[in-house]
Protein backbone atom coordinates (compact mmCIF):
# COMPACT_ATOMS: atom_id res chain seq x y z
CA UNK A 1 0.00 0.00 0.00
CA UNK A 2 0.76 3.70 -0.33
CA UNK A 3 1.94 6.03 2.17
CA UNK A 4 2.45 9.20 0.97
CA UNK A 5 3.12 8.57 -2.20
CA UNK A 6 5.64 5.49 -1.04
CA UNK A 7 5.04 1.59 -1.41
CA UNK A 8 5.47 0.31 1.83
CA UNK A 9 4.89 -3.50 3.15
CA UNK A 10 3.91 -3.33 6.69
CA UNK A 11 7.09 -5.87 8.01
CA UNK A 12 9.83 -6.80 5.86
CA UNK A 13 13.14 -7.86 6.72
CA UNK A 14 16.39 -6.42 5.53
CA UNK A 15 19.92 -7.95 6.45
CA UNK A 16 19.53 -9.01 10.05
CA UNK A 17 16.81 -6.94 10.84
CA UNK A 18 13.40 -6.77 10.94
CA UNK A 19 11.52 -3.47 9.73
CA UNK A 20 7.67 -2.88 10.79
CA UNK A 21 5.56 0.02 10.62
CA UNK A 22 4.38 0.85 13.92
CA UNK A 23 0.92 0.11 14.41
CA UNK A 24 0.74 1.73 18.18
CA UNK A 25 1.86 5.63 16.46
CA UNK A 26 -0.45 5.10 13.99
CA UNK A 27 -3.14 6.67 12.92
CA UNK A 28 -1.59 9.98 14.88
CA UNK A 29 2.08 9.64 13.75
CA UNK A 30 3.23 6.97 10.80
CA UNK A 31 7.04 5.51 11.80
CA UNK A 32 8.73 2.73 10.63
CA UNK A 33 10.36 0.34 13.64
CA UNK A 34 13.37 -1.62 13.19
CA UNK A 35 14.18 -4.86 15.29
CA UNK A 36 17.68 -5.79 15.14
CA UNK A 37 17.32 -9.23 17.03
CA UNK A 38 15.12 -11.48 18.02
CA UNK A 39 14.17 -10.62 21.53
CA UNK A 40 13.30 -7.05 19.91
CA UNK A 41 11.27 -8.67 17.46
CA UNK A 42 9.52 -10.88 20.02
CA UNK A 43 8.49 -7.79 22.53
CA UNK A 44 6.92 -5.80 19.02
CA UNK A 45 4.71 -9.12 19.02
CA UNK A 46 3.79 -9.25 22.09
CA UNK A 47 3.58 -5.18 22.50
CA UNK A 48 1.40 -5.25 19.21
CA UNK A 49 3.79 -2.84 17.76
CA UNK A 50 3.15 -5.60 15.02
CA UNK A 51 -0.12 -7.33 15.18
CA UNK A 52 -2.79 -9.42 12.88
CA UNK A 53 -2.58 -12.80 12.07
CA UNK A 54 -0.30 -12.54 9.03
CA UNK A 55 1.77 -9.95 10.24
CA UNK A 56 2.43 -12.21 13.53
CA UNK A 57 3.24 -14.88 11.08
CA UNK A 58 5.50 -12.96 9.28
CA UNK A 59 7.27 -11.47 12.27
CA UNK A 60 7.60 -14.94 14.11
CA UNK A 61 9.50 -15.88 11.02
CA UNK A 62 11.45 -13.39 10.82
CA UNK A 63 12.34 -13.37 14.56
CA UNK A 64 12.67 -17.30 13.93
CA UNK A 65 15.48 -16.16 10.83
CA UNK A 66 17.13 -13.70 13.30
CA UNK A 67 17.72 -16.42 15.99
CA UNK A 68 19.37 -18.85 13.23
CA UNK A 69 21.38 -15.81 12.37
CA UNK A 70 22.69 -14.80 15.44
CA UNK A 71 23.29 -18.64 16.99
CA UNK A 72 26.60 -19.43 18.58
CA UNK A 73 28.73 -21.88 18.32
CA UNK A 74 28.95 -23.13 21.06
CA UNK A 75 25.52 -24.12 22.93
CA UNK A 76 23.69 -23.30 19.32
CA UNK A 77 20.90 -26.04 19.82
CA UNK A 78 20.17 -25.29 23.47
CA UNK A 79 19.58 -21.16 22.01
CA UNK A 80 17.76 -21.90 19.17
CA UNK A 81 15.76 -24.14 20.84
CA UNK A 82 14.94 -21.74 23.94
CA UNK A 83 14.43 -19.08 20.62
CA UNK A 84 11.96 -20.74 19.48
CA UNK A 85 10.22 -21.53 23.12
CA UNK A 86 10.71 -17.47 23.61
CA UNK A 87 8.88 -16.95 20.01
CA UNK A 88 6.07 -19.11 20.03
CA UNK A 89 5.07 -17.77 23.96
CA UNK A 90 4.47 -14.29 22.52
CA UNK A 91 1.24 -14.52 21.48
CA UNK A 92 -1.31 -17.63 22.09
CA UNK A 93 -4.19 -17.83 19.87
CA UNK A 94 -2.96 -16.70 16.21
CA UNK A 95 -2.51 -19.76 14.61
CA UNK A 96 0.00 -18.37 11.93
CA UNK A 97 2.63 -17.89 14.47
CA UNK A 98 2.95 -21.41 15.42
CA UNK A 99 2.95 -22.37 11.58
CA UNK A 100 5.84 -19.86 10.61
CA UNK A 101 7.64 -20.46 13.29
CA UNK A 102 8.34 -24.57 12.71
CA UNK A 103 8.64 -23.83 8.99
CA UNK A 104 11.75 -22.24 9.58
CA UNK A 105 13.28 -23.61 12.34
CA UNK A 106 13.45 -26.69 10.23
CA UNK A 107 14.52 -24.81 7.52
CA UNK A 108 17.23 -23.41 9.84
CA UNK A 109 18.25 -26.71 10.97
CA UNK A 110 19.79 -26.97 7.30
CA UNK A 111 21.23 -23.48 7.55
CA UNK A 112 20.99 -20.24 8.85
CA UNK A 113 20.90 -19.35 4.95
CA UNK A 114 17.82 -21.39 4.64
CA UNK A 115 15.96 -20.28 7.68
CA UNK A 116 16.52 -16.72 6.23
CA UNK A 117 14.86 -17.69 2.94
CA UNK A 118 12.27 -19.53 4.00
CA UNK A 119 10.80 -16.47 6.38
CA UNK A 120 10.77 -14.68 3.07
CA UNK A 121 8.45 -17.15 1.30
CA UNK A 122 6.55 -16.87 4.10
CA UNK A 123 5.84 -13.39 3.91
CA UNK A 124 5.84 -13.68 0.11
CA UNK A 125 2.94 -16.36 0.20
CA UNK A 126 0.99 -14.21 3.05
CA UNK A 127 0.73 -11.47 -0.28
CA UNK A 128 -0.06 -13.77 -2.52
CA UNK A 129 -2.78 -15.06 -0.90
CA UNK A 130 -3.74 -12.70 0.27
CA UNK A 131 -4.75 -11.02 -2.77
CA UNK A 132 -6.28 -14.09 -4.04
CA UNK A 133 -8.90 -13.98 -0.93
CA UNK A 134 -9.25 -10.57 -2.73
CA UNK A 135 -10.08 -11.92 -5.90
CA UNK A 136 -12.87 -14.57 -4.91
CA UNK A 137 -13.96 -12.20 -1.54
CA UNK A 138 -14.84 -9.85 -4.44
CA UNK A 139 -17.53 -12.16 -6.23
CA UNK A 140 -19.53 -11.79 -3.01
CA UNK A 141 -19.54 -8.12 -3.36
CA UNK A 142 -22.49 -6.60 -4.89
CA UNK A 143 -22.20 -2.61 -6.47
CA UNK A 144 -23.53 -0.43 -3.51
CA UNK A 145 -22.90 -2.75 -0.96
CA UNK A 146 -23.13 -1.36 2.41
CA UNK A 147 -20.34 -3.97 4.32
CA UNK A 148 -19.66 -3.91 8.16
CA UNK A 149 -16.23 -5.46 9.53
CA UNK A 150 -15.18 -6.02 12.75
CA UNK A 151 -11.13 -5.25 14.06
CA UNK A 152 -8.79 -4.54 11.56
CA UNK A 153 -7.66 -7.09 8.77
CA UNK A 154 -6.60 -5.23 6.15
CA UNK A 155 -3.34 -4.27 4.90
CA UNK A 156 -1.73 -3.76 8.51
CA UNK A 157 -2.35 -7.17 9.42
CA UNK A 158 -0.76 -8.53 6.90
CA UNK A 159 2.19 -8.16 5.12
CA UNK A 160 0.17 -6.53 2.41
CA UNK A 161 -3.90 -6.39 1.15
CA UNK A 162 -4.99 -8.39 4.03
CA UNK A 163 -7.88 -10.60 4.30
CA UNK A 164 -11.40 -9.30 5.53
CA UNK A 165 -10.34 -5.67 3.15
CA UNK A 166 -8.54 -7.53 0.60
CA UNK A 167 -12.44 -8.20 -1.09
CA UNK A 168 -13.34 -4.73 -0.67
CA UNK A 169 -9.81 -3.08 -2.27
CA UNK A 170 -10.34 -5.51 -4.92
CA UNK A 171 -13.88 -4.29 -5.62
CA UNK A 172 -13.24 -0.98 -5.50
CA UNK A 173 -10.36 -1.42 -7.93
CA UNK A 174 -12.82 -3.21 -10.19
CA UNK A 175 -15.02 -0.11 -10.10
CA UNK A 176 -17.85 -1.11 -7.63
CA UNK A 177 -19.01 1.40 -4.82
CA UNK A 178 -18.23 0.28 -2.09
CA UNK A 179 -19.25 1.72 1.59
CA UNK A 180 -17.87 0.00 4.53
CA UNK A 181 -18.80 0.31 8.52
CA UNK A 182 -16.12 0.38 10.84
CA UNK A 183 -16.29 -1.10 14.10
CA UNK A 184 -13.96 0.69 16.53
CA UNK A 185 -13.33 -2.77 17.84
CA UNK A 186 -12.17 -2.23 22.07
CA UNK A 187 -10.30 -1.73 24.01
CA UNK A 188 -7.36 -0.92 21.81
CA UNK A 189 -9.85 0.49 18.62
CA UNK A 190 -8.12 -1.64 15.34
CA UNK A 191 -11.38 -0.84 13.54
CA UNK A 192 -11.17 2.95 14.83
CA UNK A 193 -7.32 3.59 14.62
CA UNK A 194 -6.23 1.18 11.60
CA UNK A 195 -9.01 -0.07 9.38
CA UNK A 196 -10.17 3.62 9.26
CA UNK A 197 -6.27 4.91 8.77
CA UNK A 198 -6.26 2.30 5.91
CA UNK A 199 -9.62 3.18 4.29
CA UNK A 200 -8.82 6.63 4.30
CA UNK A 201 -5.79 6.41 3.14
CA UNK A 202 -7.66 4.47 0.05
CA UNK A 203 -10.31 7.05 -0.26
CA UNK A 204 -12.85 4.54 0.47
CA UNK A 205 -15.85 6.07 2.24
CA UNK A 206 -16.49 4.49 5.22
CA UNK A 207 -18.13 5.56 8.81
CA UNK A 208 -16.56 4.49 12.21
CA UNK A 209 -19.67 3.24 14.32
CA UNK A 210 -19.82 2.70 18.07
CA UNK A 211 -19.19 -1.60 18.49
CA UNK A 212 -22.83 -2.02 19.87
CA UNK A 213 -24.39 -0.12 17.44
CA UNK A 214 -24.09 -3.15 14.90
CA UNK A 215 -27.35 -4.69 15.41
CA UNK A 216 -29.18 -1.59 15.31
CA UNK A 217 -27.61 -1.11 11.83
CA UNK A 218 -28.80 -4.76 10.87
CA UNK A 219 -32.20 -3.72 11.85
CA UNK A 220 -32.78 -0.96 9.56
CA UNK A 221 -31.39 -2.56 6.61
CA UNK A 222 -28.45 -0.39 6.10
CA UNK A 223 -26.00 -3.64 6.22
CA UNK A 224 -25.81 -6.00 3.02
CA UNK A 225 -22.65 -8.70 4.44
CA UNK A 226 -19.91 -9.22 7.37
CA UNK A 227 -16.76 -9.75 6.77
CA UNK A 228 -14.11 -10.27 8.97
CA UNK A 229 -10.62 -12.03 9.25
CA UNK A 230 -9.66 -14.65 12.02
CA UNK A 231 -6.41 -15.76 13.91
CA UNK A 232 -7.25 -19.25 14.00
CA UNK A 233 -9.97 -21.96 12.32
CA UNK A 234 -10.61 -24.99 14.04
CA UNK A 235 -11.15 -28.40 12.39
CA UNK A 236 -14.84 -28.05 12.05
CA UNK A 237 -14.89 -24.25 10.85
CA UNK A 238 -15.30 -22.61 14.38
CA UNK A 239 -13.24 -19.46 14.36
CA UNK A 240 -11.56 -17.49 16.50
CA UNK A 241 -11.38 -13.86 16.04
CA UNK A 242 -11.02 -10.31 17.89
CA UNK A 243 -13.45 -9.97 21.21
CA UNK A 244 -16.82 -8.82 19.59
CA UNK A 245 -17.15 -10.94 16.75
CA UNK A 246 -19.15 -13.43 18.04
CA UNK A 247 -21.94 -10.52 19.03
CA UNK A 248 -21.81 -9.78 15.42
CA UNK A 249 -22.10 -13.09 14.21
CA UNK A 250 -24.68 -13.76 16.41
CA UNK A 251 -27.31 -10.36 15.20
CA UNK A 252 -26.49 -11.19 11.40
CA UNK A 253 -28.02 -14.65 11.75
CA UNK A 254 -30.72 -13.09 13.61
CA UNK A 255 -31.08 -11.03 10.46
CA UNK A 256 -30.46 -13.07 8.28
CA UNK A 257 -27.33 -11.14 6.94
CA UNK A 258 -24.07 -13.58 5.19
CA UNK A 259 -21.29 -13.63 7.62
CA UNK A 260 -18.09 -14.34 5.63
CA UNK A 261 -14.86 -15.27 7.24
CA UNK A 262 -11.56 -14.15 5.32
CA UNK A 263 -8.77 -16.39 5.74
CA UNK A 264 -6.03 -18.06 4.15
CA UNK A 265 -5.46 -21.69 4.64
CA UNK A 266 -2.29 -21.16 7.11
CA UNK A 267 -4.79 -19.88 9.99
CA UNK A 268 -6.54 -23.28 9.76
CA UNK A 269 -5.30 -25.50 12.68
CA UNK A 270 -6.45 -28.99 11.95
CA UNK A 271 -5.26 -30.22 15.58
CA UNK A 272 -8.06 -27.87 17.05
CA UNK A 273 -11.35 -30.32 16.89
CA UNK A 274 -13.03 -27.49 17.63
CA UNK A 275 -13.45 -23.91 19.20
CA UNK A 276 -13.28 -25.35 22.73
CA UNK A 277 -9.48 -26.29 21.74
CA UNK A 278 -8.68 -22.65 20.78
CA UNK A 279 -6.37 -21.01 23.42
CA UNK A 280 -8.10 -17.70 24.49
CA UNK A 281 -5.73 -14.58 24.82
CA UNK A 282 -5.93 -12.90 27.99
CA UNK A 283 -4.71 -9.10 27.57
CA UNK A 284 -3.69 -6.57 30.08
CA UNK A 285 -6.80 -4.97 32.39
CA UNK A 286 -5.06 -1.48 31.50
CA UNK A 287 -6.28 -1.88 27.84
CA UNK A 288 -9.78 -1.43 28.99
CA UNK A 289 -9.16 1.32 32.26
CA UNK A 290 -7.10 3.24 29.86
CA UNK A 291 -7.07 4.82 26.66
CA UNK A 292 -4.72 7.03 24.85
CA UNK A 293 -4.66 9.83 22.55
CA UNK A 294 -2.59 13.13 21.12
CA UNK A 295 -3.42 16.63 23.01
CA UNK A 296 -3.58 20.31 20.56
CA UNK A 297 -0.08 19.91 20.86
CA UNK A 298 0.35 16.46 19.28
CA UNK A 299 1.71 14.68 22.09
CA UNK A 300 0.22 11.39 22.89
CA UNK A 301 -1.13 11.12 26.39
CA UNK A 302 -2.64 8.12 28.47
CA UNK A 303 -5.65 8.57 30.43
CA UNK A 304 -8.24 6.64 32.83
CA UNK A 305 -11.31 6.60 31.37
CA UNK A 306 -12.94 3.47 34.12
CA UNK A 307 -13.78 4.37 37.19
CA UNK A 308 -10.57 4.54 39.83
CA UNK A 309 -10.12 1.40 41.93
CA UNK A 310 -12.18 -0.63 39.42
CA UNK A 311 -10.61 -3.69 37.92
CA UNK A 312 -11.21 -5.31 34.68
CA UNK A 313 -11.16 -8.45 32.07
CA UNK A 314 -9.44 -8.11 28.93
CA UNK A 315 -10.04 -11.44 26.84
CA UNK A 316 -8.68 -10.18 23.08
CA UNK A 317 -10.69 -13.32 21.45
CA UNK A 318 -14.21 -15.17 21.53
CA UNK A 319 -15.16 -18.16 19.10
CA UNK A 320 -17.79 -17.87 16.66
CA UNK A 321 -19.55 -21.48 16.23
CA UNK A 322 -19.58 -22.66 12.47
CA UNK A 323 -23.28 -22.68 12.99
CA UNK A 324 -23.45 -18.81 12.67
CA UNK A 325 -20.61 -18.34 9.67
CA UNK A 326 -22.00 -18.24 5.90
CA UNK A 327 -18.67 -18.91 4.37
CA UNK A 328 -14.41 -18.85 4.70
CA UNK A 329 -13.05 -17.24 2.01
CA UNK A 330 -9.70 -18.57 1.49
CA UNK A 331 -6.85 -18.29 -1.41
CA UNK A 332 -8.16 -21.36 -2.66
CA UNK A 333 -11.89 -20.44 -2.91
CA UNK A 334 -15.09 -20.19 -1.02
CA UNK A 335 -16.04 -22.86 1.30
CA UNK A 336 -18.66 -23.94 3.55
CA UNK A 337 -17.31 -23.77 7.76
CA UNK A 338 -17.57 -27.85 7.40
CA UNK A 339 -15.07 -30.18 8.63
CA UNK A 340 -15.20 -32.36 4.96
CA UNK A 341 -15.01 -28.78 2.88
CA UNK A 342 -11.82 -27.63 4.95
CA UNK A 343 -9.92 -31.11 4.74
CA UNK A 344 -10.83 -30.12 1.22
CA UNK A 345 -8.26 -27.53 1.27
CA UNK A 346 -5.41 -29.88 2.12
CA UNK A 347 -6.21 -32.34 -0.58
CA UNK A 348 -6.34 -29.67 -3.29
CA UNK A 349 -7.32 -26.74 -5.04
CA UNK A 350 -10.98 -25.23 -4.27
CA UNK A 351 -12.67 -23.14 -6.55
CA UNK A 352 -16.24 -22.70 -5.32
Amino acid sequence: MKVNGKEYRTIWMEGASVMMIDQNRLPFDFFVFRSENFLTTCDSIRNMTTRGAGAIGAAAGFAMAQAFLAAPVKNRDKFLLQAKETIINTRPTARNLFYAVDLVYEAGLISPKAAYEQAQQIAEKDIADSRAIGKFGSMLINNGDHILTHCNAGWLAFVDYGTALAPIYRSVEDGKNVFVWVDETRPRGQGARLTAWELHNAGIDHRIVPDNAGAWLMSNKRVDLLITGADRIAANGDTANKIGTYEKAIVAKHFGIPLFIAAPTSTIDLTCTTGNDIVIEERSEDEVLYQSGPDESGKINRIRVASPGSQAINPAFDVTPAKFITGIITEKGIIKPKKEEITKLFKGRINS
